[in-house]
């Protein structure tokens, strides 16, 4: 009996519907009081291949990736290859029988066959095989069955009554195999969830964009950085968001730096490859000092890479982009609440400082769903920036913070110039050396007043290892180490990874032992750290092979670091 965790894994073909079983039982979990997180893991192909989804729920909070399966659940013929390093004795794998090897049940996998295509003949096929799922699912965890009829008929409404009641009738099948299964599941639920919410990372990037003020996105699609433009599109009448699909990607940083211009607050959502075409935009923003706020999805290079996998490899090219010297800001969330959060203040520091903003995520961070407190938007207020020009107003005014005053065309009588060339005051074309250096050294000091966004510290604050990581890693790092469930260790998460916050070097020079850990090759972080705190690391765990950390694998090169 699985009383205070179980890992649930499907295993199936891309067009199989996983997708459906992921968004209807992590709703219906969080509906039933379960504390969820569910991973996905899928090929670079619309149809065939292999993808995976994992869905744990636990007893306690749960929001990391953990290599253990407890049950498989297999739709198709190639559907354990890719996990059997996963299984172990005790595995239970669900599925048709000739879909599952003899050789499983001879290393101690519990085998439960499942006559899923005769069960379904009768509705037309294996296509609400899907629903099926969810209904087993549905019994093993003793979830609420009215909660899931009702979100089944809304998710088909559009298709008809015939298809809400196939769907239905396909759910309550599935409700009836898994009375008969070997398997029994008795994890406590928690009533707080009931009032919390199921997220992905992007629909959390999505809800910042709408909080920080964003009614204008354009965009190219790339993944996995395209669900927050889909998002936004979705949500674009109720909020009055202009949503445009450029034609590159050059086109759309342009676009979002003339929806600044006047006075919208737009947005690029992009990854790698999306954004090398966006760097001169960048600088451009940079010279001109407008705000901007870009969404840089990472996943794996260098070019396509592996382009539905993940890694936390684009830090570099977020901190050097574009030419020239001008000041930006990156932020990196590792949790659902601090996507809306920073997402939410990177309108602002963009629109105080008129700088570029980074919001640096990754394919594991915004396809993961977890289950996170619901937030009251209308405490995170959005205020502008700008001012009604009078007929003296010059856009580039020296002044000793740097910032100068941001009007906008229309709002005032004066007149708001811009120019890609460096610029004097009024932003007329110059090339007089003093000028030149006086606007250097105006745009270099603009984050002079900016507050840090300082690392919040994890674990003991009598440390004397210190683990540090950023973004994504945020999860599985947290549980790896109530796992160690040592009181000397602390965990350092960076969710502004640049500036470098001042803190930083008091933080890591206290620490005895410092392990860095990241989803790249060179460890980006480590070295800008490294190069602005004169620190260096003991230890670097780095992941580059496309996938995230596991709760497992980190236990273990943590605990090999201090040793």
């Amino acid at each position: 009996m699985f009383t205070d965790n179980v890992s649930i894994v499907l295993s199936g073909e891309a067009g199989q519907g996983l997708k459906t079983i992921e968004s209807l039982c992590m709703t219906l979990l969080q509906k039933s009081g379960y504390n969820a997180f569910l991973a996905k893991e899928f090929m670079s192909r619309v149809r065939g291949g292999n993808n995976t989804t994992e869905i744990r729920v636990s007893s306690q909070k749960v929001y990391a990736f953990s290599d253990k399966i407890d049950i498989l659940i297999v739709l198709g013929p190639d559907a354990i290859d890719r996990v059997a390093k996963r299984l172990a004795p005790g595995t239970f794998i669900l599925g048709e029988k000739a879909h599952i090897d003899a050789k499983y049940a001879e290393l101690g996998c519990m085998i439960c066959p499942l006559e899923i295509e005769a069960g379904l003949k009768e509705l037309g096929g294996t296509i609400y095989a899907n629903n099926l799922i969810n209904g087993l699912l549905c019994k093993l965890f003793s979830a609420e069955q009215d909660v899931a009829n009702a979100l089944i008929s809304a998710q088909f409404k559009a298709k008809g009554e015939e298809v809400i009641a196939k769907n239905l009738s396909a759910f309550q099948k599935g409700m009836t195999m898994a009375e008969a299964l070997p398997i029994k599941i008795s994890i406590a639920k928690d009533p707080l969830v009931l009032k919390q919410a199921a997220l992905s990372g992007t629909d959390a990037i999505g809800i910042g964009a709408i909080a920080g003020g964003c009614n204008f996105i354009a965009s190219y699609p790339m993944s996995p950085s395209t669900g927050v433009l889909t998002y936004l599109a979705q949500k674009g009448r109720e909020y009055g968001i202009v949503v445009e699909q450029a034609e590159d990607e050059i086109a759309a940083i342009n676009m979002s730096l003339g929806a600044w211009y006047t006075g919208a607050r737009g947005m690029v959502t992009t990854s790698g490859g999306g954004f090398a075409l966006m760097t001169e935009g960048v600088s451009l923003a940079g010279c001109l000092e407008s705000p901007a706020v870009i969404h840089l999805a990472q996943r794996p290079g260098p070019a396509t890479g592996l382009p539905t996998r993940t890694e936390q490899g684009d830090l570099n090219l977020a901190l050097y982009a574009g030419h020239g010297d001008f000041p930006r800001v990156i932020y990196a969330p590792g949790t659902l609440q601090d996507g809306i959060l920073l997402t939410h203040k990177a309108f602002d520091v963009a629109d105080r400082f008129q700088v570029p903003v980074f919001l640096l995520t990754d394919q594991y961070y915004l396809d993961s769903v977890g289950i996170t407190d619901k937030m009251d938007l209308a405490k995170l207020p959005v205020e502008h920036h700008f001012i009604k020009t009078g007929p003296d107003y010059l856009r580039y005014k020296l002044t000793p913070s740097g910032l100068s005053p941001r009007g906008i065309p229309g709002n005032g009588d004066g007149l708001v110039c811009l120019d890609s060339d460096e610029h004097d005051e009024s932003g007329r074309i110059t090339e007089d050396a003093e000028m030149r250096t006086a606007m250097v050294d105006k745009r270099l000091k603009k984050l002079a007043e900016y507050i840090d966004v300082e690392p919040e510290i994890i674990g003991s604050p009598n440390y004397t290892t210190l683990v540090v990581g950023w973004g994504s890693t945020y999860g599985p790092i947290c549980e790896a180490l109530k796992l160690i469930g040592r009181d000397d260790i602390a965990f350092a998460y960076f969710k502004q990874v640049y500036p470098v916050p001042k803190i930083a070097q008091q933080l890591l020079a206290k620490a005895k032992t410092r392990i860095l850990v990241e989803n790249n090759a060179t460890g980006q972080f480590g070295n800008l750290l490294k190069m602005e705190t004169m620190s260096d690391f003991h230890k670097r765990i780095l992941k580059y092979n496309g996938m995230q950390f596991s709760v497992e694998e980190l236990v273990e090169q943590i605990m090999g670091a201090i040793k």
